[in-house]
């Protein structure tokens, strides 16, 4: 157990010293000392970082302790060129994007004491759906919500600031979906007709889908917003997909929001725009549009082409001639300065994460939380997958963010409690003996019930046909007794008297 522990905090003061020399090499290179505004702040970051692990030490002592290190590198390298671009542009964005680290870290550390028990967010999952909803569409509300780079999905709140209450929403419809595909999943599994060898649904199990691709429309027709509405549906599927193990559901769901995206792009100016640009970047056209063109993504990529192998170095690239360079693009922004190699580093660490957060799904026992685990996974790969994929040009742009690196309080302080949630998860997932509580009892004993419904009363259909079956045949047998004994003159009974046992012989004979 010791070394366990002495390679969790190795782990963690690695991540320290390779954050700390980059900030210090890329502040030599671009201002020749370490400023002292940063001294603070950064120092605060570690301190709340140290007492988080020994918060999860302390009350979640088997959770997966490569996640904190992982997110925390992650993080540093963000906050190095969200640095190195407020240099450029004369901004402070870093100062601010590490406060909000601050208060992620805090409110993990409230969720690790405070929620010992996962499952309790079963009990609220139609609450979670009404907060889900209620926060995915109050950018729709008049005076509330604020339109910006032609996308309405903020919100702005006096003395905060502007927020974007969608990357909460991804929680909270991640615990309903969860819930409710665990009670629903036996029905939902069932299959209809095949076609192409493929097991369709029936047609009665087509209402959760269409009522999550509609409101996954609604969020792209009215807030102007595709990549949170693709994250939502591909989420759900994903999710229905392992509750159910069925590949219909994946092609079902993959071919219905096509046809909305087509229809959407044919439909939309703003969807058609990035297609365009994506299908056609170097168009001088598109190029020199004001709105809705191609300069961003030519822009991004050459900066990925300067970065080469190994990059320009910290402090000695241009990352900020391209537009928001600290959020939409800072992936191209490390491609720049630190080159493939650097963007190689960066998808290891996500590969890590997401890795470890589908071992937590396998290895844990619960249906709720494997279901919870891999939609909130999932949700951080596919976001993960669009912002890179959209950069490198192999996808339209959709407007994520990327997790814990890109300039943003909502989307920082949400991907820290996704990630604390899988921690959670995982505590319960490599628990070596099971709680013995009246709740976890409780909890364990309706997981069971409920996988053992179907066959139960597949069992009992059985009892009954079987036990149909044989009186049809005692009925059967019994027809030509009672035609025989009708001809034959009944007798009188005789009493018959009981012989009694004859008493053992000694000697042991037999």
């Amino acid at each position: 157990m010791i070394a366990l522990r002495l390679r969790q905090v190795a782990l963690l003061l690695a991540s320290f010293l390779l954050c700390g020399m980059a900030f210090f090499q890329m502040f030599s290179r671009v201002d020749g000392s370490f400023p002292s505004s940063f001294v603070i702040p950064l120092g605060a970051t570690v301190v709340l970082s140290l007492v988080f692990w020994i918060l999860v030490d302390r009350f979640q002592p088997y959770a997966s302790q490569v996640l904190q290190p992982c997110v925390l590198l992650l993080t540093g390298i963000g906050l190095v060129m969200i640095a190195r671009i407020d240099h450029e542009n004369e901004t402070s964005v870093a100062l601010r994007q590490i406060m909000f680290v601050c208060i992620a870290i805090v409110l993990c550390s409230a969720l690790v004491i405070g929620l010992k028990d996962y499952r309790v967010l079963r009990r609220f999952s139609y609450v979670s759906m009404v907060v889900g909803l209620v926060l995915l569409l109050s950018p729709l509300l008049p005076g509330l919500g604020q339109e910006i780079n032609g996308a309405r999905i903020w919100v702005r709140i006096p003395g905060v600031g502007q927020i974007q209450p969608g990357e909460f929403a991804k929680l909270f419809l991640a615990f309903f979906f969860a819930a409710y595909l665990f009670d629903h999943r036996d029905q939902l599994a069932v299959g209809g007709k095949k076609v192409l060898g493929l097991q369709l649904p029936r047609i009665k199990d087509l209402g959760p889908i269409i009522i999550v691709w509609v409101a996954s429309m609604g969020v792209l027709i009215m807030q102007h917003d595709l990549g949170t509405s693709l994250m939502f549906f591909a989420m759900f599927v994903a999710m229905l997909y392992v509750a159910t193990g069925r590949l219909s559901w994946i092609v079902i769901g993959f071919i219905a929001f096509a046809a909305g995206a087509v229809l959407a792009a044919s439909v939309f100016s703003h969807v058609g725009a990035r297609v365009d640009a994506w299908l056609h970047p170097f168009d001088p056209e598109l190029y020199n549009r004001a709105y809705g063109g191609s300069y961003q993504i030519v822009t991004g990529l050459f900066g990925l082409a300067s970065g080469g192998m190994l990059g320009t170095g910290l402090g000695q690239g241009h990352p900020n001639l391209t537009p928001f360079a600290n959020s939409d693009y800072i992936y191209a922004s490390v491609g720049e300065e630190l080159g493939l190699v650097g963007c190689l580093g960066v998808l290891v660490l996500y590969v890590v994460i997401i890795a470890s957060g589908f071992v937590t799904a396998m290895k844990v026992k619960d249906g709720f939380g494997k279901l919870l685990a891999s939609g909130l996974v999932f949700t951080m790969a596919f976001q993960v997958f669009t912002v890179v994929g959209g950069i490198t040009l192999v996808i339209p742009l959709t407007g994520l963010t990327l997790p814990f690196m890109a300039a943003g309080g909502s989307s920082l302080i949400a991907n820290y409690i996704l990630a604390t949630l899988l921690l959670i998860i995982s505590n319960a997932a490599n628990k070596p003996m099971p709680e013995t509580d009246s709740e976890t009892f409780q909890y364990e004993a309706l997981a069971v019930l409920r996988d053992h419904e179907l066959k139960e009363r597949q069992a009992e259909r059985e009892a009954a046909d079987a036990a149909d079956a044989r009186r049809a045949r005692q009925a059967r047998s019994a027809e030509p007794t009672q035609a025989v004994e009708t001809s034959t003159p009944v007798t009188p009974a005789v009493p018959v008297t009981p012989v009694a046992p004859m008493p053992p012989i000694p000697g042991g004979a037999r």
